[in-house]
């Protein structure tokens, strides 16, 4: 078995509006991607912060700029008139648990990925306005990244971490804390042990100036001990990256050990082997 379900049908570009994208030919085109490179599982998790809905949880001003389209009608169509897995990508946004917790559980999801792409107001991934790396010590950014993660995971709210070292994103095109990265990903273990949340291998990351797969092996390998299960994903936002980099993925994976990866449907989990792609390069 191999999965994609972080998997955007936009782009996240501006005048990527829903009608353009949310359309029975732009689902099959990426089925048509994930049927050559043998993904079986395939299912769609556009971001929340798109859905006017999202409001009722953070009014960053980033969210209000973007919250566009209806939550409600995202969730009809996926389920209507593709045959996608229904998922979400939502950001943790500490002090807002409660209402993140009502609006997702209002919905029923096969899966939701849980995020951390904003500390306070400032964005990890972000250039601009709203640019972590602009003035902060990245010392600081790093343990305060890990130590949301560790809450993230601990919430409950998510049945999948995203991209769960997503603060290396920027490579040497951002400042490098003065500790070796364990120290800082020792912050998160203890809320993701006590969760039961699975840990995302995302290949997102070999198209982002960081060149390398979330997690770093060794955040993944002390997500393995600590049992977490994994889950495969691209954060596809285009058809040409499903499956993308599965190979150095399934490298990784076999040199940990893993041989089986999670599998969602309502939001309930279950585990399959870990299948092979029928042409799973790094494209």
């Amino acid at each position: 078995m191999l999965t994609d379900y972080h998997v955007h049908l936009r782009p996240d570009e501006e005048g990527t509006e829903a009608e353009r994208f949310f359309t029975r030919e732009n689902a099959e085109r990426y089925r048509a991607a994930a049927r050559e490179r043998g993904i079986e599982e395939l299912g769609v998790s556009e971001h929340l912060h798109r859905f006017r809905q999202s409001l009722e949880v953070w009014e960053h001003p980033f969210w209000r700029e973007n919250a566009c389209d209806d939550l409600d009608a995202y969730c009809e169509w996926v389920r209507t008139e593709t045959d996608l897995r229904l998922g979400i990508e939502a950001d943790f946004v500490p002090g807002r648990e409660a209402e993140m917790a009502a609006l997702l559980d209002a919905r029923e999801w096969d899966y939701v990925l849980g995020s951390v792409h904003f500390l306070r107001d400032a964005a990890i991934d972000m250039r601009g306005d709203w640019d972590v790396w602009r003035s902060s010590d990245p010392d600081a950014v790093w343990e305060r990244y890990f130590q949301t993660l560790g809450e993230a995971a601990r919430s409950g709210m998510f049945d999948v971490l995203s991209h769960p070292d997503l603060v290396k994103v920027w490579g040497g095109a951002a400042p490098r804390p003065r500790r070796e990265p364990r120290v800082y990903y020792e912050m998160a273990m203890e809320g993701i042990a006590e969760s039961d949340v699975a840990i995302e291998v995302s290949t997102a990351g070999l198209r982002k100036p960081t060149g390398e797969i979330y997690p770093a092996p060794d955040l993944l390998d002390m997500c393995v001990e600590a049992g977490r299960p994994v889950a495969l994903s691209s954060d596809a936002h285009v058809p040409e990256h499903i499956g993308y980099g599965y190979e150095q993925a399934l490298e990784l994976l076999g040199s940990r050990g893993i041989e089986e990866i999670a599998v969602f449907e309502g939001r309930k989990r279950r585990m399959e082997p870990v299948g092979h792609p029928a042409d799973a390069g790094h494209r």
